[in-house]
């Protein structure tokens, strides 16, 4: 996925080449990292709003603040603002949200807040919300192979990955 975010880099923007900055920067945990970069990318990708999914707050801000219209993603939660734009911040924990509200606290990496996330939608019985429809079906269907059938545009991304 990294491969196809550097191929498709500039056509997504400054937010994409950010995420490929940051990632590049990093010199401990490299495979953590690229994890994390191909799932931050992902709602990129898919032209979809990833602050709707993502977040970032700083650890001496209210949480709410932050969750408020989020249906149903992943905060950050950064111990200090000292990283610049080509640094990643540093992440003192995750939490997995649901309806605006942290149901799961201190997730120590995006691949398992993202897990987490996706077993509480499936027992809780929740559609996903419609501006992360393809990031959330990408994840469904490509990553944990829950169902063949994909839309056009999952298919299409899915045929991309598997070209690289």
């Amino acid at each position: 996925m990294i491969k196809l975010y550097r191929a498709r880099g500039g056509a997504y923007g400054e937010e994409m080449k950010t995420l490929l900055d940051q990632l590049d920067n990093q010199t401990s945990d490299v495979l953590a990292h690229r994890k994390a970069t191909a799932l931050k990318g992902l709602p990129v990708f898919m032209r979809e709003k990833s602050g709707n999914f993502l977040r970032t707050c700083l650890d001496t801000e209210p949480e709410d603040q932050y969750t408020k219209g989020m249906k149903m993603g992943i905060l950050s939660i950064v111990k200090d603002n000292v990283g610049t734009i080509h640094s990643s911040p540093n992440v003192r924990c995750l939490s997995v949200v649901l309806e605006e509200l942290v149901v799961l606290d201190n997730v120590q990496d995006l691949p398992t807040a993202v897990v987490l996330l996706f077993g509480l939608i499936y027992c809780l019985n929740m559609n996903y919300p419609k501006e992360l429809k393809y990031t959330f079906e990408t994840i469904q269907k490509v990553f944990i192979g829950l169902d063949p059938q994909c839309s056009q545009r999952v298919q299409s991304f899915k045929n991309k990955v598997m070209s690289m």
